[in-house]
């Protein structure tokens, strides 16, 4: 079954009031339980859960859930296990509840609430991001554009930056060739005729990516490696954002992101790619192509 516009449009309000709803319950509380998810990744981030990420999820499915027997939707959402009903339902919510925990916990900008509507395909549909902290609103739905805060958003509405800002993961600064890699977007800085780069990693994957949206030029990277690299749902909303603003989401090698995997929910097998415009793409693609010490 094939969505309609006008009910890909309803599935976008109620997507929308579940993430305000839920955003502005974790502007007004802070973390009181802090605990290690079972199963949890290397990284701090993907083992730390708190109190606040289970609430926002109850908060977002009990306005979220009636759609999943309307529409025969399947679910992937961060803190329950995966049913595999992404597998098999024509499309599925991909709910990061609280993203940028670390972030959170830590009381620094960073976090946000992210849903994302997926096809079977591993299409993004639409997507949801809200930023408690700054009460801003991003939204996309395929084929009808992007919006912050209800208004048309496209990538490079501002004045371009003199500088190249890079989004990065915390764990990028205690990667064994970092120092290779910032020779290299330093370099592709210089190339653009830019005065260099700057690397910021306080904000989780969703925010990193809204980042490069409001900050180009920029890009968020995430290298192929055995085994981590993010999560489906830290993508899914805002890979929607990425398409329907005119910039670039794609895999590290220039593919469509696969946020339907049928063989794991993380994304380390191909990397991801953000970027506020093909060039800038090309040149990161044409500078790492081939490098495994880079890609691994």
């Amino acid at each position: 079954m094939k969505l309609s516009s006008t009910e890909l449009d309803e599935l976008a309000d109620l997507a929308i009031l579940a993430a305000t709803t839920a955003g502005q319950m974790i502007a007004e509380t802070r973390p009181d339980d802090v605990q290690r998810k079972a199963g949890g990744g290397a990284s701090l981030a993907s083992q730390v859960v708190t109190e606040i990420d289970r609430r926002s999820e109850d908060m977002i499915l009990d306005i979220l859930g009636p759609t999943i027997e309307r529409f025969d939707l399947g679910l992937l959402t961060e803190e329950r296990v995966d049913d595999s009903s992404r597998l098999t339902a024509d499309y599925f919510w991909c709910v990061d509840p609280l993203d940028g925990t670390l972030p959170f916990i830590e009381g620094v900008p960073g976090y946000a609430v992210s849903i994302g509507l997926v096809d079977r395909s591993g299409a993004p549909c639409l997507g949801v991001v809200y930023d408690p902290l700054e009460a801003t609103l991003f939204h996309a739905i395929a084929g009808a554009g992007a919006f912050r805060d209800q208004r048309p958003f496209s990538v490079g509405a501002g004045s371009p930056a003199d500088v190249l800002s890079v989004f990065a993961d915390r764990s990028f600064l205690e990667q064994s060739d970092h120092d290779v890699i910032v020779e290299r977007f330093e370099q592709i800085a210089i190339d653009m005729g830019l005065s260099g780069h700057q690397v910021r990693t306080s904000a989780g994957a969703v925010m990193n990516a809204c980042g490069v949206l409001e900050s180009g030029p920029a890009c968020y990277v995430k290298f192929p490696k055995p085994a981590g690299g993010g999560s489906l749902w830290d993508f899914a909303a805002t890979a929607c954002l990425f398409n329907e603003s005119g910039a670039v989401a794609t895999d590290i090698d220039g593919n469509r992101l696969d946020l339907n995997r049928t063989d794991s929910t993380f994304m380390n097998h191909r990397g991801v790619l953000f970027a506020t415009d093909v060039s800038l793409a090309e040149r990161i693609r044409a500078y790492t192509s081939g490098q495994s010490s880079v890609r691994g």
